[in-house]
C-alpha cells in the first residue's frame, strides 16, 4: 500500500503556558501544506525499513514510522512484519511537520492494510502517543490546535485562492532547543480570532513567538521574512519551530526573489 504524507503550516503560534508533564500548551492553526513525502507498506517475512531522499539523522528505527508500526503491534498481534519504503521530500527540522505525517499515514495504512477497523478518534489516539502534532495528519483539514497541539477543533479556511512561496534554509532547528527558549506570551488576541479576519490584517496581527527566539540565534532567517514582504507576501511567517518559511501572494503572482545559497524555494501556485 502507498500513501503521500503531505507537510504543514502553522498559521500563528503562541506559547500560552509551561505544563506540569514538562511540554508547553499552545494554540496554532495547523493547514495543510502541498509538499509530499512518499510511503510504501508490503507485508513481508521480516520487518525492515528502507529511507531514501533527504537525509534524515539517527538510526532509521527510531523513525516514527517504526514507532507507529510498533505502537499497532504490540495492540494487534495479528500484524505481521512488512517491509516500509519511506521517501523523503519534506525538508527536516523545518517545521513541515513532515516525520509528524509519516508516522500518522503509517497509523492510517497498517489501519488499511491488516483491517483493524479503527475509527478516527482511534487513530488520533494512537498519533498522540508518537508526537504532539501527529493528530492532526489524521484529520488533515484546516483545524485550530491547542493543549501541547494535539487537541483540535476543525475550522473553515481556504486559501487555495493565494499562492505561496516557501523557503527552505539550510539549517535545521531542533524542535527540543525550541521549546526550551522562548518565554510565555503573556498578551495576545486568540489565533482562531485572527485568522477568522482578512488576510491583509495578519501582517501586525498574526505571530509565530518561536520567530522572536530563532532570530536571536540565526539573524540571517529574519531577512528571508523580510524578503518576503518586500516582494510582496500578504503574510510572510516561519512556520512551527522553523526554519521554514512562508510567503502568502496573491493567486500566481509570485515573484521572482534571489535567496541566498542552499535555500530551497518551492512555489505552491
Amino acid at each position: 500500500m502507498l500513501s503521500f504524507p503531505n507537510g504543514k503550516i502553522n498559521l500563528g503560534l503562541h506559547i500560552v503556558g509551561k505544563r506540569e508533564d514538562g511540554y508547553h500548551n499552545i494554540e496554532t492553526v495547523f493547514y495543510p501544506f502541498p509538499i509530499h513525502d512518499v510511503v510504501e507498506i508490503i507485508r513481508s517475512e521480516k520487518f525492515t525499513i528502507s529511507i531514501s531522499g533527504s537525509a534524515v539523522e539517527g538510526n532509521a528505527h527510531d523513525n516514527l514510522c517504526v514507532k507507529a508500526y510498533l505502537l499497532l503491534k504490540d495492540n494487534f498481534p495479528q500484524i505481521s512484519p512488512v517491509n516500509i519504503y519511506l521517501h523523503k521530500s519534506i525538508p527536516i527540522g523545518a517545521g513541515l511537520g513532515g516525520g509528524s505525517a509519516d508516522g500518522a499515514f503509517t497509523l492510517m495504512l497498517l489501519n488499511r492494510l491488516f483491517q483493524l477497523n479503527l475509527s478516527t478518534g482511534q487513530l488520533i489516539g494512537y498519533a498522540s502517543q508518537l508526537g504532539s502534532d501527529c493528530p492532526f495528519f489524521i484529520v488533515n483539514k484546516p483545524s485550530f490546535a491547542s493543549g501541547r497541539g494535539e487537541i483540535l477543533k476543525e475550522i473553515q479556511l481556504d486559501l487555495s485562492g493565494y499562492s505561496f512561496l516557501l523557503v527552505h534554509p539550510d539549517i535545521h532547528i531542533h524542535t527540543s532547543w525550541a521549546f526550551s527558549q522562548p518565554r510565555i506570551s503573556e498578551k495576545y488576541s486568540s489565533i482562531k480570532e485572527i485568522i477568522a479576519q482578512p488576510i491583509f490584517t495578519w501582517k501586525e496581527k498574526l505571530a509565530n513567538d518561536f520567530e522572536k527566539v530563532v532570530f536571536e540565534k540565526y539573524p540571517e532567517l529574519k531577512i528571508i521574512k523580510e524578503q518576503l514582504y518586500s516582494a510582496g507576501a500578504l503574510y510572510a511567517s516561519m512556520t512551527g519551530s522553523g526554519s521554514a518559511f512562508y510567503g502568502i501572494f496573491e493567486k500566481n503572482n509570485i515573484p521572482s526573489i534571489s535567496f541566498e545559497n542552499n535555500f530551497g524555494v518551492f512555489a505552491i501556485k
